[in-house]
């Protein structure tokens, strides 16, 4: 077992409720982006938030889901593009997915 998940083991649980977050994604379906806003490239990461499905069989993984959440990013709502910025959390679940891999 790593010095990682030794340390990390007791919070991978809450973490990969992180990716929850990504479900705000789904907001973007019914109001989506302006398609003249930029920020287009960091919107396409939106679809790392189906790595979060990970977290299933990796704890702590899931928070990746928060991923999804990115598809907001820049969006012309106010309130959509905050939950476009915590889309960022998804980096707290990699390094479990690099973990359980190493």
């Amino acid at each position: 077992m790593s010095a990682l998940a030794t340390i990390a083991s007791p919070i991978a649980p809450f973490v990969g409720l992180i990716g929850l977050i990504g479900l705000a994604g789904l907001a973007g379906i019914r109001r989506p982006v302006e398609h003249g806003r930029p920020g287009g490239a960091v919107r396409l990461l939106g679809l790392l938030g189906i790595a979060g499905l990970a977290g299933i069989w990796i704890d702590g993984a899931g928070a990746i889901g928060a991923a999804g959440a990115l598809g907001l990013w820049n969006h012309q709502d106010a309130r959509l593009a905050f939950w476009g910025q915590l889309g960022w959390l998804f980096v707290l679940g990699l390094p479990f997915l690099v973990a359980h891999f190493a």
